[in-house]
């Protein structure tokens, strides 16, 4: 019986490629997030504070993200023998939850507002808004790349391209206040502030729960990766296959490996190890694997059920 796997060391986060673009980021909410508190309370413009209120969960969850970045990338020790990688999971799921607070409380003063409306200074409402949608164009732009790269890198791109939207909600009450008069604008920019929040909230929220909850990875099929193992010369069985995330970019596999006995003779068995792994990497990009070959019969022998 033999086992072995591909490098024994997982690389760097998706995260942390991209941590640089999160810095700039953070700084550039946190200017428009005070602006925005000070243009919501001159032009006491309640889409206005919801955008701040949005910006804000930007700001504390992108330094969630870069502080998780920072602790994944420290290395891994007896205790923790993946080291922090999953924090940047951890900090997605907060970052969903505080998204979702916000959005309910956005619709709820919204509807209380109906009831007694409040003068709207829709010309500094509009100036606000237009500034905190040029700095999220820019943010977007800055985030696109590693969005498809790392969850903790999406989870902060759906908040900026939220905050975006609710940037461009805000612009257009303005402009209707401006042309109509009409107050109310402003609580219904509000509500679709947070209708825009709630899906993004529940697909980050339902990523990061399947990666806390070891579920298969996105993309891989685990029926198409046993028949590809399978496949292989000497292989004649796989059992107790699995495969999960450490953290976004990051997918391990384990697998216990049947095998002819002629394959645990001597150099047979690294060449059917390495033709093993780079069937992974190659088909299903999995750089960390782990083997236990197993010859024929084994499984029968030891009393265990097939």
């Amino acid at each position: 019986m033999g086992a072995g796997h591909d490098h024994g060391t997982l690389g760097a986060s998706a995260g942390s490629r991209h941590a640089a673009r999160l810095r700039v980021v953070v700084a550039t909410s946190a200017a428009i997030l005070l602006l925005q508190i000070v243009g919501g309370v001159l032009s006491h413009s309640l889409a206005l504070l919801a955008d701040a209120g949005h910006t804000a969960t930007d700001v504390f969850g992108v330094a969630m993200a870069l502080v998780a970045i920072r602790y994944a990338a420290r290395p891994a020790d007896p205790e923790r023998t993946f080291g922090y990688y999953r924090l940047e999971i951890l900090a997605a799921a907060a970052n969903a939850i505080l998204l979702f607070a916000v959005a309910v409380w956005v619709t709820y003063k919204a509807v209380l507002r109906f009831d007694e409306p409040v003068e709207v200074a829709g010309g500094t409402m509009l100036v606000i808004a237009a500034i905190g949608l040029a700095v999220n164009l820019g943010g977007l732009l800055l985030l696109r790349r590693g969005k498809d790269e790392s969850l903790n890198i999406r989870g902060a791109y759906m908040e900026v391209l939220a905050d975006m939207l609710g940037s461009v909600a805000v612009v257009v009450a303005a402009l209707l206040i401006r042309l109509t008069a009409w107050p109310g604008w402003d609580p219904l920019a509000s509500i679709l502030i947070g209708a825009m929040i709630l899906p993004r909230t529940w697909l980050l929220l339902r990523e990061a729960v399947n990666v806390l909850l070891e579920g298969t990875p996105k993309g891989i099929d685990l029926s198409d990766v046993r028949r590809h193992l399978r496949a292989t010369d000497g292989v004649t069985d796989v059992h107790d296959l699995h495969a999960w995330t450490i953290t976004s970019g990051l997918p391990v596999l384990s697998a216990h490996i049947v095998v002819e006995p002629r394959v645990l003779d001597g150099e047979r068995t690294g060449t059917t190890l390495n033709t093993l792994r780079e069937c992974l990497h190659g088909h299903f990009d999995v750089e960390h694997s782990t083997f236990q070959l197993e010859p024929v019969g084994y499984r029968e022998s030891d009393g265990v059920c097939v």
